[in-house]
């Protein structure tokens, strides 16, 4: 008996010692291939990356000239017509004389008197975005849809198959051939870089920057080329005497961010073809909803509006926050008897209320047939890309922008509810997602 239970207890031990010994063989084959996937994952994203960026070249008044051939050649301007619009987007034979994107029209109607104003058709814009989406699709692993009329592309690890210029070449060349409209693009280690590079290389023109060439390219080039130098930060870094990025480059980064916080860092990064962030892949299916549910069932047509206005409002704001423009519009009814009937449409990319709160209303009528007590409405804005105000410069004045931005700056500073339509003042959100019930 004795031996047995020390044959039992050696047993037991060498079992224990050997899962030990098992484990933490495991633990380290765990951990080693975790640390190379790490290695391989900063290499492959942070040091020898390859990304394209993809610009239309004056998307708006190319797609005009696709539709009114008599417009090339001519200064054309695309916007709101009247004095008090803007100007969405300008030919380059505009740009000679001193007009932008975001300039009041009257005033470049007094730079150039000559120019061809087209009121924009952002149906047609969205048509041929929406193509060209679909060519990049089709072509390449992984791209993101910036703007309506802007993409990258990361080619890394495609250079062992392809050659990651010629590839970019080759898609370029597909998309004019397609699409007739012009593009330029820039190939390097990062999005920064390669945005820069394609300004530069502008019009329906192409441009690489190998690596370990960013800083150099980069240098005699103005501040206000860097992504993120606005107006405000441009005037700044100019009474610093600041002009070009070279003298950005050899400043401190402490500097930079005493300056500017931590926008002064980031800033310094991009000045130093610094850029670490990724292409993110582009989906149709991204949107942002929300939903009321009645403690009472109702049928007060006039309050459900007034409610949906207020929804609205909600979800526009939110795009705006996050520089985006929805194309597909959907509304949900829930009725006292738990039927539910949803209905949507596809619209030109906007992120403004009144267009958004129109919309919404004219589904709602058609989908409201039964007459029946409602139990829960809901709305969801899909479709989603990032656009910033681009289409929202064509039918409204200055004066109508600039209110939606000082809307924003207060529901910014003070809460998202500190300033809302009248009619939309009795919503109250229970915070739940009218499409999947998840408490948001």
């Amino acid at each position: 008996m004795g031996n047995n239970r020390h044959s039992e207890s050696n047993f037991r031990h060498y079992e224990t010692t050997n899962r030990t010994i098992i484990l933490e063989r495991c633990w380290f084959l765990y951990l080693k291939r975790w640390m190379e996937s790490i290695y391989y994952f900063n290499y492959i994203y942070f040091m020898d990356r390859q990304i394209v960026h993809i610009d239309l070249d004056s998307f708006f008044v190319s797609v005009e000239r696709l539709i009114h051939p008599e417009l090339r050649g001519k200064p054309v301007l695309v916007g709101g017509s009247s004095d008090r619009g803007v100007v969405a987007s300008c030919s380059y034979e505009a740009r000679k004389f001193g007009i932008h994107s975001a300039m009041p029209m009257r005033m470049a109607r007094q730079l150039c008197p000559e120019a061809v104003i087209v009121k924009g058709d952002t149906e047609q814009y969205s048509k041929y975005s929406e193509i060209i989406s679909e060519i990049i699709g089709n072509e390449v692993p992984l791209y993101e849809k910036a703007s309506i009329d802007e993409f990258y592309i990361d080619l890394t690890g495609m250079d062992k198959f392809f050659g990651c210029y010629k590839l970019a070449t080759e898609l370029k060349q597909r998309i004019v051939k397609e699409t007739n409209l012009p593009i330029s693009f820039a190939l390097s280690t990062n999005k920064t870089v390669s945005k820069v590079g394609t300004g530069e290389a502008k019009p329906s023109g192409q441009k690489e920057i190998p690596l370990g060439t960013e800083k150099r390219f980069l240098a005699p080039l103005s501040i206000r080329k860097i992504p993120m130098v606005g107006d405000k930060t441009y005037n700044l870094l100019r009474n610093m005497g600041v002009a070009q990025i070279s003298t950005l480059q050899e400043m401190p980064i402490e500097l930079m961010q005493q300056v500017l916080g931590e926008n002064g860092t980031v800033i310094w990064k991009k000045a130093n073809g610094i850029d670490n962030t990724l292409v993110m892949p582009y989906s149709e299916r991204k949107s942002i909803s929300t939903e009321r549910t009645f403690d009472k069932d109702t049928i007060d047509v006039k309050a459900l509006k007034g409610i949906l206005i207020g929804m609205t409002e909600k979800l526009t704001y939110q795009l705006r926050s996050e520089q985006k423009l929805t194309a597909c519009v959907t509304v949900k009814i829930r009725y006292s008897d738990f039927n539910t009937y949803t209905m949507q449409c596809r619209i030109p990319y906007t992120g403004l209320d009144h267009v958004l709160i129109e919309k919404v209303s004219s589904l709602f009528d058609k989908l409201y047939q039964k007459r029946m007590l409602i139990r829960l409405i809901g709305i969801r804005f899909s479709h989603l890309v990032q656009g910033g105000h681009q289409y929202n410069l064509f039918e409204e004045s200055v004066q109508q922008i600039q209110l939606y931005e000082a809307m924003d700056r207060i529901r910014k500073r003070y809460g998202k509810d500190a300033i809302n339509r009248a009619e939309g003042m009795d919503f109250h959100p229970h915070h739940l997602n009218a499409f999947n019930g998840i408490k948001t």
